[in-house]
């Protein structure tokens, strides 16, 4: 477990987002089992989501014209259960962090994955983001 001098921050950053914390197993399966288009955001303390996931998908949530209809997020390493649980959801996918997994009506539609988020810049995160969202939502 990580101290929350170092978690709280990034769950503020994650609040001014948008983006909707899921931290227990009942929180992950009342969200995604609502119709429509849901963002699980995956998150972590590492460095790769600071610098390059969180910024790119907040660069996308603020530019794109479709949006999921919910947008969340659990974290990796700190509840994880809530993780453990939403990770079932696409479960085909070998767990990763930082990632996300865009879901239509329950199904996995779009998976982005940690080695697609290293390396890259925000712009760039943030392209895949949106679209995946135009494809989708």
């Amino acid at each position: 477990m990580y101290p929350t001098q170092m978690t709280d921050p990034i769950r503020e950053e994650v609040a001014q987002i948008g983006l909707t914390e899921l931290k227990t197993p009942a929180e992950v399966d009342v969200a995604l089992k609502k119709p429509g288009t849901t963002l699980v955001y995956v998150n972590s303390i590492c460095g790769c989501a600071a610098g390059g996931a969180r910024p790119g998908l907040f660069m996308a949530l603020k530019d794109a014209t479709k949006k999921p209809t919910q947008v969340t997020t659990v974290f990796a390493g700190v509840d994880k259960e809530a993780t453990t649980k939403a990770r079932g959801y696409f479960a085909e996918y070998p767990p990763s962090s930082p990632s996300a997994a865009l879901l239509k009506d329950g199904e996995v539609v779009w998976v982005l994955h940690r080695h697609q988020i290293e390396g890259r810049h925000p712009e760039q995160i943030a392209q895949q983001f949106k679209a995946a969202f135009e494809a989708n939502c």
